[in-house]
């Protein structure tokens, strides 16, 4: 059985890394035969990585070619089908997926977080692609309204992300990033009229105050490593930078031996999930907003409007101090929610 991925891999975001890798993990759990090729921004590296076979994603006749061979597609998961960055993300993901259908191949929509879709060319483009799809599932509810409000008729399926199937094994704790106890803080650069960093900064200080050290993990790369640092340089108080290339399981092992994050990135919080880690959100994107709201967990502000720093303040000293509740508000989501995380891929093996 051959399975071709296609999603936003090889870029060096830790997020969507750990998505192709516990999809990987589920479908060869689920048939330990089947043959997975990646379509890659870095095809070399992917490859090496996950013990798969990759190409290059920006070169059509290579992904025409693996496509025309393989058994079916699986778009996702991440949020591919959104025009907020710009409309190249709809056109693209859902040209691949046109590809497979071209080839008479099923495709599988997985896991996806779905929008914004502002435009009504992109909203059009997404109803027409996804109607086609053997399997629709989304990670929230939102997304699951908005394929309702642009005329989807196919029932689209709400699962877990498949990174909460993600398991942190004991032996995979190594020694502390610090010694002491400490806040996780997941920052990335957003367009914004907000001095958002400033803002985060000084609540930072505020909570270092407190005696917890400050320890930033850069979830993509070097560009979240620039945004610590411009956060960490406008700090009066220390903040240590974690090492921009740790592994996926080396930032999940930071975030989950912390006692709380605060986070902006999507893939920070569903660590911080898979750690059992209250946290404090930091909202750029809907889907923040939906994932805090499904772990019943708080979100301090959005960084696009104007925003109370001290309420972010506020919010940590409470988790802190009532950090066994703010557990259990998430693992009413968590707990079935892990155990479920795996099951999207066999059902994508039971249409083949």
């Amino acid at each position: 059985m051959r399975l071709v991925l296609s999603g936003y891999y090889g870029f060096n975001n830790v997020g969507d890394e750990a998505i192709l890798y516990s999809i990987i993990s589920a479908l060869r759990e689920a048939n330990s035969a089947v043959h997975i090729t990646v379509l890659s921004n870095d095809p070399e590296k992917t490859a090496k990585e996950y013990g798969v076979e990759a190409v290059n994603r920006w070169k059509l006749k290579e992904v025409a070619r693996v496509i025309r061979s393989a058994d079916g597609v699986i778009s996702g998961g991440g949020s591919l089908l959104q025009d907020k960055t710009g409309n190249r993300s709809v056109i693209y993901y859902s040209g691949i997926m046109w590809i497979a259908k071209l080839f008479r191949k099923p495709y599988f929509v997985y896991a996806q977080g779905i929008g914004p879709l502002s435009g009504s060319r992109n909203q059009q483009i997404v109803r027409r692609t996804l109607e086609g799809s053997k399997l629709l599932t989304v990670r929230d509810q939102e997304s699951k309204e908005l394929l309702e409000q642009i005329g989807i008729k196919k029932t689209a399926e709400l699962v877990p992300d498949p990174v909460l199937g993600f398991v942190l094994r004991a032996d995979d704790k190594g020694e502390r990033i610090v010694s002491s106890p400490y806040v996780a803080v997941s920052v990335r650069d957003w367009p914004s009229e907000i001095d958002y960093k400033k803002k985060l900064a000084s609540s930072l200080d505020e909570i270092a105050r407190d005696g917890y050290a400050i320890v930033f993990i850069p979830m993509h790369g070097e560009h979240d490593a620039k945004s610590s640092a411009e956060t960490a340089d406008l700090m009066k108080e220390k903040a240590i930078i974690a090492p921009h290339d740790g592994s996926i399981m080396q930032k999940v092992k930071w975030i989950a031996e912390s006692e709380l994050l605060i986070g902006m990135r999507l893939h920070a919080l569903i660590f911080a999930a898979v750690g059992d880690t209250p946290f404090v959100a930091l909202s750029y994107d809907p889907k923040i907003d939906s994932f805090a709201k499904l772990c019943k967990q708080p979100v301090a502000g959005h960084v696009n409007v104007e925003w109370d720093e001290n309420k972010l303040v506020q919010m940590t000293k409470e988790q802190l101090a009532n950090k066994e509740e703010a557990v259990e508000q998430m693992l009413i989501y968590t707990k079935e929610a892990k155990q479920k995380a795996k099951q999207t891929a066999v059902d994508v093996l039971k249409h083949l």
